[in-house]
């Protein structure tokens, strides 16, 4: 994984100067620690920072190839996982290879097939190819969006990075944020509507979207979605098919030229890709890693709960036992849990999800101590019907987005200079309506079915992303590459189409894919009822960030009181208000931490409210 940047000027203006690349490619070195590199030319910059992971010493970015008399050149952060199948077919058509690394094959990919390329493509990856000759950049980004790609118009200037702290310490943008900025933060964040930066001016390509920037501007369409299909396979074709998918997509992620482990959490997603990646690892002869996250005295003030009904430790040793690999308990105390909330809003250059933020990025630093590639189970939920929300049919027949139904109460931290510029329950609904409109339903026949596919949609496009924007964030900060390989879009074309009734196997959480994996986990392990990611249960990190937020409460010219009623704040420590403010992991303790990574935030980026 990688780090990309650059910069087009079609109208001569002086391009960026050597200190400002170095200061560009600065706030790319915690995603690119091992090699950066820069491409200039008439009009463009480019900038690369890279975690070498294949071929070392061939896979220097930016790469420049000449074609048919054109010369290309590309900048990448991804991986591909058909390598082998592309290069097999660009050999067939006549290309050679120096190397063997996957920027390689993309890049000639794009040279034999144009914007076509990326239909191609199963990985993930946000890339930009210059065309010398022609003068214009071709971007794209993945198709189920884990790898980022933002950009800007500036004064003629097409600025793009893998994040947004890049962009913002470009001379020329100031970090602002407007009355939609707002509506952002305090409606939908830590979400984020897809292709929104958040900063004023500030887009991200939307996942699977391409296009070209030119002299006219950027123009980019979407390449891929998931579509309604009718389903014909028999119940146990489906069990195969989707045995065969998850088993594929795991061990074509596991092809690495440097250290690679897995998160453990004892829970069915990251279990069924660590057996997997230990019979890998056995096929070899060697020992698989896997890593597991514990808060400090979290077994004393556990309380099960209907989203988190038991602790994870009890499955965490079943595995690792099963598995016989080696596993690595990594165990976080409450006060670095508090200040690393800081680092997470430094990770993500917004505030996030809290201490689910703030634990992952302790968890990945330890890890790239000993590894440089992680997998983890991210996105099965979304795309096999794991969450609570999919199976309650009140929710599911709300209209709105379901894990964030506090819509009003949101809404009413905000002053009343922003509260009265602010429809939040129209801005939020109308986020929900666009998505809800845009499901294919086109070979769905009955009203219950439909809800079920809009719900994947709504997950696909808004939930799922959120998560992917923490996981890349707070794993790429410490240099460490996680990949995902429930997010294999052959899975989600798949399952899409796929009946809910199969999905529901045994009225049973994922029940079909709990059924497709028989054989690879210990049967507590596959049947264990659906728990979230581990966060802390322990009274001190509510008292901890309850200080903090009294502290800034106390402190008026703190810039959170730009922006949230302090009586609210007060409000929000005092009545323990059980309303979620996101998902079932983003309760009280959370919220207040919300509220100090907003404030800290807008000091830290010196945000300027216009």
């Amino acid at each position: 994984m990688c780090a990309i940047g650059g910069e087009i000027d079609y109208n001569g203006n002086a391009l960026l100067s050597e200190q400002e690349k170095n200061m560009l490619l600065d706030t790319m070195s915690s995603r690119g620690p091992d090699q950066n590199g820069i491409f200039e030319s008439e009009n463009i910059t480019l900038l690369h920072a890279r975690l070498c992971v294949i071929d070392i010493e061939n896979g220097k970015q930016p790469m420049t190839v000449q074609h048919a008399g054109n010369e290309y050149t590309l900048v990448y952060n991804g991986e591909l996982y058909n390598t082998e199948e592309l290069r097999k077919e660009l050999l067939d058509l006549g290309c050679t290879f120096f190397g063997h690394s996957d920027t390689e094959v993309l890049l000639k990919s794009y040279t034999v097939w144009g914007a076509e390329c990326v239909t191609k493509f199963n990985g993930i990856f946000a890339f930009a190819i210059w065309e010398k000759n022609e003068k214009k950049l071709f971007v794209a980004r993945d198709r189920m969006g884990v790898k980022p790609f933002f950009y800007t118009v500036k004064n003629g200037k097409f600025l793009f990075a893998s994040e947004l702290k890049t962009i913002l310490k470009h001379p020329h943008i100031t970090p602002e944020i407007d009355t939609q900025s707002i509506a952002e933060l305090l409606l939908i964040g830590p979400g984020r509507t897809p292709g929104y930066g958040v900063f004023k001016d500030i887009s991200e390509l939307p996942p699977a979207c391409c296009g070209y920037y030119t002299k006219d501007g950027l123009s980019s369409a979407k390449y891929w979605s998931v579509t309604d299909q009718k389903h014909t396979d028999p119940f146990g074709d489906t069990v195969k098919n989707v045995r065969f998918l998850v088993e594929d997509s795991i061990r074509r992620q596991l092809v690495s030229d440097v250290p690679l482990c897995t998160f453990l959490s004892g829970g069915l997603d990251s279990s069924i890709i660590s057996s997997v990646a230990s019979n890998y690892f056995a096929e070899r002869g060697e020992k698989l890693h896997t890593y597991s996250v514990f808060y400090k005295d979290n077994e004393k003030y556990f309380t099960a709960s209907k989203f988190q009904p038991n602790s994870d430790n009890e499955y965490i040793d079943a595995m690792t036992k099963y598995l016989n690999c080696e596993n690595h308990k990594i165990i976080l105390d409450t006060e670095e849990l508090v200040d690393a909330l800081f680092l997470a809003v430094d990770a993500r250059d917004l505030p996030g999800m809290a201490d689910v933020d703030s634990s992952l990025l302790l968890l990945c630093r330890e890890m790239k101590k000993d590894f440089t590639v992680a997998l983890s189970g991210e996105c099965a939920d979304e795309i096999f019907g794991g969450y609570p929300w999919y199976r309650d049919k009140t929710i599911r027949e709300a209209e709105g987005f379901p894990w964030a139904q506090s819509t009003q109460w949101r809404s009413g931290f905000l002053k009343e200079e922003f509260a009265s510029k602010i429809n939040a329950a129209d801005y939020v609904y109308q986020k929900y309506r666009k998505t809800a409109d845009s499901t294919d339903l086109s070979q769905t026949e009955t009203d219950e079915d439909k809800k079920f596919k809009i719900m994947i949609n709504l997950n696909l496009q808004w939930f799922m992303q959120t998560l992917l924007d923490r996981k890349d964030r707070m794993s790429m900060y410490s240099g460490l590459e996680v990949r995902v390989p429930f997010c294999d879009y052959r899975i989600a074309d798949y399952l899409y189409s796929t009946p809910w009734e199969y999905k529901d196997y045994n009225h049973y959480e994922k029940g079909l894919l709990r059924e497709a994996v028989r054989g690879i986990l210990p049967e507590k392990v596959l049947w264990r009822k659906k728990s979230p990611y581990p966060k802390t249960h322990n009274p001190a990190y509510l008292n901890a960030v309850t200080a903090r937020l009294n502290e800034l409460i106390a402190t008026p010219s703190e810039p959170i009181h730009d922006l949230i009623k302090k009586e609210k704040l007060i409000e929000l420590i005092q009545s323990q208000n059980q309303t979620p403010w996101y998902g079932q992991l983003m309760n009280v303790p959370q919220t207040i931490a919300y509220f100090l990574q907003l404030n800290y935030w807008m000091k830290q980026y010196k945000v300027k409210i216009v």
